[in-house]
């Protein structure tokens, strides 16, 4: 029986990962006592040895409990230790070839570059000559491509014709002479005619002007070389169909201006999805927790009655995963001039041109001295803020074969010498769920290399300079792939105890695991008053009942979330196990529990609008909720609070306590 246990899938992977580790402790010894000449063959050695770990980090993923010959004992648990033991190694020899690396750059200065030209390289006089002939043309090229890019130069000769593509585009000729506002990275500046038109137009057809003083041949010759390229290059096609021409200018002013005076990288850009957050409730997750309308708009899509459990009928959904952030790395922090109020992730649903879902924003904490590695709370619980919970469900019923998850990484940013306010894109990264035949990707950790721009931009870095400082040789050029922005997250599907609980959620929505219990009440309440006490399917009245009225709008204010989730664990903390399976019960005394917590908040006069990433706010808010929670817990409810005339609230109005459904409900949607 031992013997079989030993030749177990798991046991094999266990018995390989302290091989690894063994010689991931021996390549560390090695590295610090090693000789400058040694470091190259200690950074390839460290390279392999990484492969191998995410070779078995990958076997460890692929196993099962049913593949095991025997039974195994704690099975997820020794599994879960697997991967963090593999995770430390990846981490500590992803750590060593930056060492090596830096180690490297400083061997290869310009003066031992000089030493180690031996008698090899006389004999290839002739082969030096013709690369110096290459290099000299590329030289030529790449400046000119600086001048065009200096943002200084602001008149371009276009050396093609060109017609619009879309509204928004500038039409022009071969020999026009456009005056250029802004220099977009996705390659469609912003220019104007001689006529005073603005409009878009490709970078690809433009070029620096000659001086006068050239000769006409050169500058026809130099006209008719780049023509050739710009008749022969395909033009981009632009999809950010989202953003008009006109809009694009006014956003990016802020943008280029931090760009040039070197605040923020060149792949930087204005947040996209905190636009469309800002835009309306479309994209709000309160949005996506009412109910939806069928087609014909005479039922509920999915909120359906279950008479035999007297509850609403669970909603499996084709996407149903936890995804959990767990860092990000090699983040380029902004400048001195500006001063960053929060870094975050926002994430949704998207297919490749749409955002199918509501945007779900998570905040993430940094270390001072390592401003470039962002970190999240794996679990939420007690009173962490749930802005601060990495642990996010994802729910979808789309049919999409190109759906995925849209990650977005972003400051909050504050210009120190304006005051002005913002929020740029870090870079945004896209996990496709589903490969091209249909199948679910796997469980298991991602590192995501981020883009630059916008997800309706191809080939934009975040920090191009990173690229530009790298050297031509495959070792500088590896390195240089290793010192790009990464996210790292793990997906997985849910337990089916979290698979039972996320079915009763909306077909689409993404939100944080620490409070879906609270969601689920919401739903339930939701699906008593809309299905069951109705006194007729036909009935459009209000309905009265303050929970409904007012519950979504926790999802926009995370604080009063946290206020409640605070409250309904000192409540389960005093009930019962058979008061604890009554599932009427239960709501009962969620209700009483909401009407005691957060439902007062809402309506005084004492606490702050909220604010996004405004500290002095957050903290005052806080502070008041916490000492209201305390007196309600003191005095057995809020009552005494309602009461008293040292409190004042807001004027009544009739939406506090007034649930109209027709107003709330969403329309189908065939996309999702």
């Amino acid at each position: 029986m031992s013997e079989r246990r030993a030749r177990g899938p798991l046991q094999r992977v266990q018995r390989r990962s302290r091989e690894l580790r063994a010689q991931v402790e021996a390549l560390r010894a090695e590295s610090a006592a090693a000789a400058p000449g040694q470091r190259e063959a200690l950074w390839l050695r460290c390279t392999q040895l990484k492969k191998l770990v995410e070779e078995n980090t990958n076997a460890l993923y692929a196993l099962k409990k049913a593949d095991e010959p025997a039974p195994v004992g704690n099975y997820s648990q020794r599994k879960e230790e697997e991967e963090k033991l593999l995770l430390k190694l990846s981490q500590q020899l992803q750590k060593l070839l930056l060492v090596l690396d830096q180690d490297n750059v400083t061997k290869n200065s310009p003066g031992d570059e000089e030493h180690q030209k031996g008698p090899l390289a006389e004999d290839g006089n002739e082969e030096e000559e013709s690369e110096d002939e290459e290099s000299e043309e590329e030289d030529t090229e790449e400046d000119e491509e600086k001048m065009l890019d200096d943002p200084n130069v602001r008149e371009c000769v276009a050396v093609g014709n060109f017609d619009a593509q879309q509204e928004g585009d500038l039409t022009f000729v071969k020999g026009e002479i456009l005056l250029i506002h802004n220099k977009k990275e996705d390659g469609w500046w912003v220019a104007e005619n001689s006529k005073g038109e603005r409009g878009l137009v490709p970078r690809t057809y433009l070029a620096v002007p000659k001086a006068e003083e050239e000769s006409q041949e050169e500058s026809e010759e130099h006209i008719e070389v780049v023509d050739e390229t710009a008749d022969g290059t395909e033009i981009k096609k632009r999809t950010d169909s989202h953003w008009s021409a006109v809009r694009a200018i006014t956003e990016n002013d802020t943008v280029e201006v931090l760009t040039t005076i070197g605040a923020v990288p060149a792949g930087f850009r204005p947040s996209m999805l905190c636009q469309l957050l800002e835009e309306g409730e479309e994209f709000r997750a309160s949005y996506y927790l009412q109910p939806e309308l069928t087609p014909s708009q005479l039922a509920f899509k999915d909120l359906v009655w279950n008479s035999e459990r007297n509850t609403i009928h669970p909603r499996p959904t084709r996407v149903c995963l936890i995804v959990t952030l767990c860092s990000c790395k090699m983040i380029p922090p902004p400048g001195t001039g500006v001063r960053v109020l929060s870094r975050h992730v926002r994430l949704c649903l998207f297919d490749g041109s749409r955002v199918l879902s509501n945007i779900h924003t998570v905040r993430a904490t940094w270390l001072p001295k390592n401003p470039q590695t962002w970190t999240f709370s794996p679990r939420v619980m007690g009173i962490l803020p749930s802005l601060l919970d990495g642990d996010c469900f994802v729910r979808s019923n789309s049919l999409s074969s190109d759906i995925g998850i849209l990650f977005e990484l972003g400051i909050t940013y504050k210009c120190n010498s304006t005051g002005e306010r913002g929020e740029l894109s870090c870079g945004w990264t896209f996990l496709k769920l589903f490969t091209s035949s249909g199948i679910p990707v796997p469980s298991k950790m991602y590192e995501l290399v981020l883009s630059g721009g916008t997800p309706y931009e191809r080939g934009v870095e975040v920090d191009p300079s990173i690229s530009r400082r790298a050297g031509s040789g495959v070792f500088q050029q590896f390195m240089s792939l290793r010192k790009q922005p990464v996210l790292l997250v793990k997906v997985k599907s849910p337990s089916v105890h979290s698979k039972d609980i996320l079915n009763f959620l909306p077909e689409t929505l993404v939100g944080s695991m620490c409070y879906i219990h609270l969601l689920v009440f919401y739903r339930q309440i939701l699906g008593d008053a809309l299905l069951k006490d109705r006194m007729s399917m036909q009935s459009t009245d209000l309905i009265c009942n303050p929970v409904l009225a007012t519950f979504p709008q926790l999802l926009d204010q995370p604080d009063l979330m946290d206020a409640l989730r605070s409250a309904w664990a000192d409540k389960e903390r005093t009930l019962k196990r058979i008061e604890k399976r009554d599932q009427e019960f239960l709501k009962s005394a969620f209700v009483l529990v909401y009407h005691d917590s957060v439902f007062p908040l809402l309506h005084t006069t004492f606490l702050p609008s909220y604010k996004w990433a405004e500290e002095e706010v957050e903290l005052s808010r806080w502070k008041v909720i916490h000492d209201f929670l305390k007196r309600s817990r003191e005095n057995d409810g809020a009552l005494e609070y309602l009461l008293s005339s040292e409190n004042t609230h807001r004027a009544f109005d009739i939406s506090e306590l007034a649930y109209d459904f027709l107003g709330e409900v969403r329309e189908n949607n065939p996309g999702e």
